[in-house]
């Protein structure tokens, strides 16, 4: 093991709680500029409020910044947290941490669920949430050691800029030989270089007798994160049992855990393998129905997909039981073993790569006109590595692509490379040029907002092509799904609370291939619905792939076979074991509801959180280019004859294309008006006071924004 040159900055001892039906009771908070350290109560309305998690996390946010705060201020603060049904070994899928901070990109909110160890770690050492403020000089690592009942400040130089690196030495030199003891938070040189930084959550993979890595990975926390000085944050925790949650009703929660672990083991085998290929599954699925996108989301489907897909991993993934929360029988964090990369600081040596999962696939591989497995293996680990967003890296690097073939920029920009889809060593140049801040990426790594004004301004690029293609909302670049053809999936994007991420509300299918919600109303009800009770999983801790990756035999004969309503049961149980408080799941959609609300107010602080801001890119409504409406020509046209009755004899592609956006942009803005009215806001897309005081969120300071933007 290396020796490390340790210089201990601050020092707090403290009395670790006894864990209350999920709950510690307090929150931890570290201002890094003053090398304090202090404990909070969570007052016990605001407990009841905001439940636990992301809520914890936007209500100790809230309270941090003001309408004025910018990512790079010390008062922005990294917030941290799990939730009371966090950190149980029994039921799937409970070993989340949700981080929220004031997103370089986006400049509002961002929240992240991430998997790994800390989350529970950090609860279970005695602390619902952390909050972190401040700034310090970038060689600072915070330890919260929950066993011998300890916080430190340390100064730790020369710990490697590599994000792998520094996790596997700070648990070799923290964990005494008892590894799985110790859970890392880091970023790498990429999120200090970029706006688009990822944080890297660490567990230790004992069979394989390595430190692995999940990613909170969207709107720049890691950049946030390397901003702020701050290398590592650690969580040191001993044993984990069905006990260390004090649950209400632990007979209880073993039935309900025991019920759903049961069914994934009996039926993921049968649908979609996700302990065997995790969410490789997902990109046939995508091809077969034009969802995939490929060229920056110019298409849907490629010839070539089924070269990424799961049947490719199957053979590559190392076999075994990959959970990355103990006893999560989806077991889907799945890697590759003894890769060897062919660029970049590890060219030539064996690394062990944490995924490929859909969403990396997809951004740094189909969308970049790439379909080679190895290399999205490549990009995966080295964005792992520095600390970068992947949906970020792929969309941005694919909006990027486009317009170099466009002619929007050359060349004589890019510093000579060619950035022609398809083009792997490019790719993997502009990775390694993002994390040492230097060449054409670092401008990539700015992010497509960005980017834009900077192609325009320096290069005279056509503003309103790049609005077109630039596949961004609120500054955050899109997760990997084409919405063409689902209405309800734009909306799905456009009003999200962050940006076009799919954890708000995931409706394609339910919308384009099913037709379950052919009216703006029915569409309107399913963007309700969706988001509250996807935000609940954020609040207590919990990952959503279980709720509805994997569905009970008959579900598809039920009422509502798309809520999965067996699962809501089961999960409405569960957070009455785990916390005493007897909830239907009702109560979860009304719990989430009120949280979701203060987030919209919460952007609204922040100079966002209106109509203009819900706006998206026209490629993810239609065709931006000839290209796009004749490689699907027969369905446009039939669409422009029989559902708008036009008349199309003898007109261009280019008169077709004007008369489809005419409609398609008309239809989105009935959908924001449908759905701003189901959710309670005004038509300019805020809550009213009525509806944060149906909530419970009418506190003074809310009703003071709201009545300053004009709203009663």
């Amino acid at each position: 093991m290396s020796e490390l040159n340790i210089k201990e900055v601050k020092s707090f001892t403290y009395p670790k709680p006894l864990i209350e039906k999920g709950y510690a009771n307090q929150t931890l908070s570290i201002d890094i500029s003053k090398a304090e350290i202090s404990v909070k109560r969570m007052p016990e309305k605001i407990k009841q409020l905001f439940v636990g998690g992301k809520g914890f996390d936007l209500w100790l946010l809230w309270n941090a910044v003001s309408g004025d705060t910018k990512w790079n201020d010390p008062e922005n603060a990294i917030c941290i947290a799990s939730g009371p049904l966090g950190g149980t070994p029994v039921f799937p899928g409970s070993g989340k941490s949700i981080v929220t901070a004031i997103s370089p990109t986006t400049g509002s909110v961002i929240d992240s669920n991430v998997g790994g160890y800390f989350g529970p770690y950090l609860k279970f050492s005695g602390f619902d949430a952390l909050e972190l403020t401040g700034k310090t000089t970038g060689d600072t690592v915070i330890v919260i050691d929950g066993i011998n009942q300890k916080i430190q400040i340390l100064e730790i130089p020369e710990l490697p800029d590599d994000s792998y690196a520094m996790s596997a030495l700070l648990t070799e030199h923290l964990s005494k030989g008892k590894q799985g003891r110790v859970s890392v938070v880091s970023a790498g040189s990429g999120a200090k270089h970029t706006l688009i930084g990822c944080l890297n959550f660490s567990w230790y993979d004992a069979k394989r007798k390595q430190v692995r890595n999940k990613q909170a990975g969207r709107g720049g926390i890691g950049s946030v994160f390397a901003d702020k000085g701050v290398r590592a944050i650690v969580a040191c925790w001993d044993t984990v049992s069905l006990k260390t949650n004090q649950p209400a009703d632990i007979d209880a929660l073993k039935t309900v855990g025991r019920c759903y672990s049961r069914e994934i083991a009996e039926l993921d085998p049968k649908q979609n393998e996700m302990a065997k290929i995790g969410t490789t599954h997902l990109v046939p699925i995508m091809d077969d129905f034009d969802l995939l996108p490929v060229n920056n989301f110019k298409f849907g489907r490629h010839r070539c997909a089924n070269l990424i897909g799961g049947v490719a991993y199957r053979s590559l993934f190392d076999p075994g039981f990959d959970g990355c929360w103990k006893g999560c029988t989806v077991a889907c964090a799945h890697g590759v073993k003894d890769f060897t990369p062919i660029s970049g600081p590890y060219k030539g040596l064996k690394v062990f790569v944490d995924g490929p999962e859909y969403e990396t696939i997809a951004g740094c591989g189909s969308n970049l006109g790439v379909f080679d497995p190895f290399f999205i293996l490549e990009m995966n680990f080295y964005c792992d590595a520095y600390g970068l967003d992947t949906i970020s890296v792929g969309t941005g690097m694919a909006f990027a692509m486009e317009c170099f073939e466009t002619g929007l920029i050359n060349t004589d920009h890019t510093g000579g490379l060619d950035l022609s889809f398809g083009n792997r060593s490019t790719a993997l140049e502009l990775v390694h040029q993002m994390a040492s801040g230097k060449g054409f990426g670092a401008l990539v790594g700015q992010g497509i907002r960005r980017m834009k004004a900077i192609f325009a301004k320096e290069y005279g690029a056509d503003a309103a092509i790049m609005q077109d293609i630039g596949m961004e909302s609120k500054g955050l670049e899109f997760s990997e799904y084409m919405t063409k053809e689902s209405l309800a999936q734009q909306g799905g994007y456009g009003m999200a609370l962050k940006g076009p991420q799919h954890d708000e509300a995931w409706l394609i299918f339910l919308d384009m291939v099913h037709n379950f919600m052919p009216t703006f109303e029915e569409k309107a009800e399913a963007l309700h619905w969706f988001p509250m009770f996807r935000t609940w999983f954020g609040l207590c801790g919990l990952c959503k792939l279980p709720w509805n990756d994997i569905v009970p035999e008959d579900n598809k004969d039920t009422a509502e076979p798309a809520k999965v309503m067996k699962h809501i049961q089961w999960y409405a149980e569960y957070f009455t074991a785990v916390t005493g408080i007897k909830s239907t799941p009702d109560d979860l959609i009304a719990t989430s509801e009120a949280v979701y609300n203060f987030q919209r107010i919460f952007n609204l602080k922040m100079g966002y959180g209106r109509r203009e801001h819900d706006s998206i890119p026209y490629r993810s409504m239609g065709p931006v280019t000839v290209e796009e409406y004749e490689s699907r020509a027969e369905r446009y046209d039939k669409q422009l004859v029989e559902k708008h009755g036009e008349d199309i004899t003898g007109k261009t592609t280019e008169a077709k294309m004007a008369i489809l956006r005419k409609y398609r942009e008309a239809q989105y803005e009935k959908l924001q008006d449908a759905v701003y009215k189901r959710r309670g806001w005004t038509d300019d897309g805020i809550p009213t006071i009525a509806t944060a005081r149906r909530l419970g969120i009418d506190l003074p300071e809310v009703v003071e924004i709201l009545e300053k933007h004009g709203v009663n």
